[in-house]
């Protein structure tokens, strides 16, 4: 034992990394509570009816979005009119961070949002005041509590031929492609169906229910959570997937050894 660890000893006093730990054991357990609350909320509370948002709003359209959807939001060659999408199509592209687009493709990719949530809301506010549109969903059709059995039922008949019945995603024509849904906040899932972003289809509440939406994000909850009872996943993507690992790394396992044990005769 060295003399400054006898000395600490000695004398009571705690390791000087000691207070250094604690912090970040704090930080760590203070991110994750935030990340469980973010996952359920449409975040940051604030008044998305009153005329200062509005206008925050506005500024924020103007900076950052006006160059492809016009001043006035009315659209330009570059991007399509804004007027009536409503606050849930601007809050899950720019809370995804599929906008502003990074650049110009077969469709918006997934990133780190460049927006807080609070700017998110703003700017939301502010294409909501120039139509009508679906609006961001309430808090109680995402916590994730709902009927996961009726979730998976709905799941594989109005969305599993494009995103898996496992949610994994996958390919689509023309260089497209259904993302995956694991991971994904469930104000996003519930505002996907809602609005039908780029080849998705619209589930409004006359095709699924707010209800049965609830029990769909339970379903994906549910399958983000639980293990793979038959081992490794393989990505979820199926028979070709499984039998390509057959087939690679099963196949190739025997050839090997047979190869092995033939030279070892010879």
């Amino acid at each position: 034992m060295t003399r400054d660890k006898k000395k600490l000893q000695k004398s009571g006093r705690r390791h000087p990394l000691a207070t250094v730990a604690l912090v970040a054991i704090g930080l760590l357990f203070t991110g994750a509570a935030y990340a469980g609350i973010s996952q359920t909320t449409a975040t940051a509370e604030i008044d998305m009816n009153s005329a200062q948002t509005i206008e925050e709003g506005k500024k924020l359209f103007g900076a950052n979005c006006a160059t492809c959807h016009g001043m006035d939001a009315a659209g330009t060659d570059a991007g399509p009119s804004l007027i009536g999408v409503g606050a849930a199509s601007v809050h899950f592209q720019v809370g995804t961070g599929r906008m502003p687009l990074a650049y110009q493709g077969p469709q918006g990719m997934v990133k780190p949002a460049q927006f807080s949530d609070e700017q998110t809301l703003q700017l939301a506010a502010y294409v909501a005041s120039l139509g009508e549109g679906p609006a961001i969903p309430e808090a109680q059709y995402l916590t994730g509590e709902g009927n996961a059995a009726n979730g998976g039922e709905l799941f594989r008949i109005n969305c599993a031929m494009c995103h898996n019945v496992a949610g994994a995603g996958g390919a689509l024509t023309e260089g497209k492609w259904a993302p995956r849904l694991t991971g994904v906040a469930p104000v996003h899932v519930y505002e996907a169906m809602l609005t039908g972003p780029q080849n998705m289809p619209v589930f409004n509440d006359a095709n699924i229910t707010p209800e049965e939406k609830a029990d769909i994000i339970t379903y994906l909850k549910y399958m983000d959570n639980t293990t793979s009872i038959g081992g490794f996943k393989l990505g979820s993507l199926g028979p070709v997937a499984e039998g390509l690992f057959l087939w690679l790394i099963g196949l190739g396992a025997i050839v090997a050894l047979t190869v092995w044990v033939t030279a070892k005769s010879n």
